[in-house]
């Protein structure tokens, strides 16, 4: 027997709808690319956006065509999101920070058939445009005021003769759920970057689980400004879940040094921000150096790559910000867990309950996780046992865009299989997950695992320390040793010995790096990762003295 409820489609419009109908009049702030700011309503989005709808139809984009974007975080990009799916076609969001012919690559993959781009990557575009296959036209995402002139591109459009152009009579037509709706593709630090097709029903699901008091505990009381850039898993999910809460939405566009991004929190009164740990960097370094203080900010999500302890503290003792350490992947939409503690928590001592903070969190509602050994075995949640990570859920994928590289899920006599994440974890008793390292990344020495992120968060809380990171090194006897690479602070007095001394105490001896290297900078990824692949070429031979 069934059940006798109404059966409507699980579609984006239905956020933008929700949005205005709802909450009509809350604000979406945006810093444009113009420097000044934007102001207009919900309702202002969801009429330009139904503009927009039109404007694709004129340009005869299809039910399931890609169109991809090279944006910042701001009001256009933001119309796109629920213009182009809302209509039926594919929103795909392209990092601007890749390397052109990665670009090329995934434009070319996609089968994009317009690219919407903000004038900041003007350049990009006029080295990649004449390359890529299926693009039709590219469209500046500007006025006609600020249209580039002879700049070489054949067939350019403006955004905003698009829209003025098209009408905002449009209903949004009734989907099925499960057709594709946004396409992100991975970091690519090694190969080309794979496809990840997400559909309504996944990216509905995920919004619902991410805006839950025990996620990003989002509601109409927030002012969100979402730092994780729009053309990165949609950042975070968060443009979406802004509609389905009714949140007023801040957008700080190209600015992303400290000064800037803290000048909005407090002209706007930004309640949540969520970004990764090297803006954090920026930010907290800005506000320290002029002795400032948060006025409203009340939380951060911190993602992409693994909160330090000092910054944690210094973010919940000094500013009194609570830091949500949350894990996730582009493969999961990206959601997996969030770091909320539990009420048995509470009678925890600070120390114990940052420890608990610094793991990535336990899994939202959705997701399903387990940790597993070399033969595939489950491993015991004690907090101790390490294994590698797997996960399953309705915003999971299941096989890449074109099936890149085959199916990659392990089947283990369930119906839907499993997606190896690649990390390594442990998980306690109470299901909080912490990664210990990447499957890619862990150091073997002499048979034994040392997991490279313990030691960079016990750099990290060296007060000299800006920035590092530990690979395994080639070494004669144990196959691999730690290497630690460190970017001190500016004028800041610190050695290798200092440094190597620092970790008494605090790990097993034979953990302690076997070196310590200093440099001016670490290569970051697109994503604001540091790229330990690049590191391993220029310091792999480092302790068999062939790098120095």
């Amino acid at each position: 027997m069934n059940g006798l409820m109404m059966h409507k489609q699980m579609l984006i419009s239905s956020l933008i709808i929700h949005a205005d109908r709802h909450h009509g009049d809350t604000e979406i702030v945006s810093r444009r690319v113009e420097g000044d700011l934007h102001r207009y309503t919900f309702r202002d989005c969801h009429r330009r956006a139904r503009q927009l709808a039109n404007a694709l139809a004129n340009l005869d984009v299809k039910p399931s065509d890609r169109v991809g974007t090279l944006a910042w975080n701001g009001y256009r990009h933001m119309e796109l999101y629920y213009g182009v799916s809302g209509r039926g076609a594919v929103m795909h969001t392209i990092n601007p920070r890749l390397h052109e012919d990665q670009v090329v690559y995934i434009a070319d993959h996609a089968e994009d058939k317009y690219i919407f781009f903000d004038l900041t990557f003007l350049p990009l575009v006029q080295a990649i445009a004449a390359r890529c296959t299926t693009v039709k036209a590219f469209v500046a995402m500007t006025d006609r005021a600020h249209m580039p002139e002879d700049c070489g591109i054949a067939n350019l459009l403006c955004y905003e003769d698009l829209l003025e152009d098209s009408s905002p009579d449009y209903e949004w037509p009734s989907l099925d759920e499960d057709s594709a709706s946004t396409l992100c593709y991975t970091s690519g630090t090694t190969g080309n970057p794979k496809g990840v097709l997400y559909s309504h029903r996944s990216t509905l699901l995920h919004t619902f689980a991410a805006a839950l008091p025990d996620a990003l505990n989002c509601s109409s009381r927030d002012t969100i400004l979402p730092v994780v850039p729009m053309f990165h898993v949609n950042a975070w999910g968060i443009p979406y879940i802004a509609c389905m809460v009714g949140a007023k939405l801040v957008f700080p566009g190209p600015a992303l040094d400290g000064k800037s991004l803290y000048e909005l929190f407090e002209a706007e009164q930004v309640t949540l921000s969520a970004g990764v740990p090297t803006v954090w960097q920026g930010l907290l370094g800005y506000v320290e150096q002029n002795g400032l203080a948060f006025s409203n900010m009340k939380r951060t999500v911190i993602g992409g790559a693994a909160c330090s302890p000092s910054m944690l503290r210094t973010f919940q003792e000094d500013h009194g910000v609570q830091v949500l350490h949350a894990w996730g992947m582009t493969e999961l939409s990206p959601l997996g867990t969030v770091g909320t503690l539990k009420s048995r928590h509470s009678t925890m001592s600070a120390i114990d309950r940052h420890a608990v903070q610094c793991k990535q969190g336990r899994a939202v509602f959705g997701v399903d996780m387990k940790i597993v050994d070399q033969d595939g075995a489950e491993l015991p949640w004690n907090g101790q046992t390490s294994g590698e990570l797997l996960v399953r859920g309705p915003w999971v994928v299941r096989n890449y865009f074109r099936s890149e590289d085959g199916n990659p899920l392990r089947i283990d006599g369930g119906a839907h299989g499993w997606f190896p994440t690649g990390d390594v974890a442990t998980i306690d008793a109470d299901g909080f997950m912490q990664i210990t390292d990447r499957s890619k990344d862990v150091i073997k020495s002499g048979g034994e695992w040392i997991g490279s992120i313990e030691l960079e968060n016990i750099a990290m809380a060296h007060p000299a320390v800006s920035q590092a990171a530990c690979i395994g090194a080639k070494h004669a006897k144990w196959d691999e040793r730690p290497l630690l690479i460190v970017v001190r602070k500016p004028e800041a007095d610190l050695t290798g010995e200092q440094m190597r001394m620092f970790y008494e105490g605090k790990v097993a001896k034979w953990w302690i790096p076997d070196d310590v290297v200093f440099v001016d900078a670490v290569p970051l990824g697109a994503t604001g990762k540091i790229l330990k692949n690049r590191l391993r070429e220029q310091f792999g031979d480092h302790l068999l003295g062939g790098a120095h």
